[in-house]
């Protein structure tokens, strides 16, 4: 019986762990993301070939093509994430 109530109290030991370790990387990535300045990161060709008022289609072509470059890890990573979810609920299943 003491075993029993050891191997409780490590698994609340660990918990507690587990759950500080999660509170102090989400305050740091928050506050990384509050606190961030703002950076103008654009290459010289690119500022060159944008600028000016004689470029707007291009600059919005630049734009969707950023767009879609950026949409294209999220589906991969949303895809994934769903087959994990699925193959979960499949063993969730057969275990029943």
């Amino acid at each position: 019986m003491k075993n029993i109530e050891n191997r409780l109290e490590n698994k609340m030991e660990d918990r507690s762990g587990l759950v500080n370790f999660f509170s102090t990387k989400c305050f740091y990535v928050l506050l990384t993301i509050f606190c961030s300045l703002a950076a103008n990161a654009q290459c010289a060709m690119c500022r060159a070939a944008l600028g000016g008022d004689s470029n707007i289609k291009k600059a919005e072509a630049v734009n969707n093509g950023i767009v879609y470059l950026m949409v294209v890890p999220y589906l991969l990573v949303a895809v994934i994430g769903y087959l994990i979810y699925r193959m979960y609920q499949s063993k969730k299943k057969k275990a029943e």
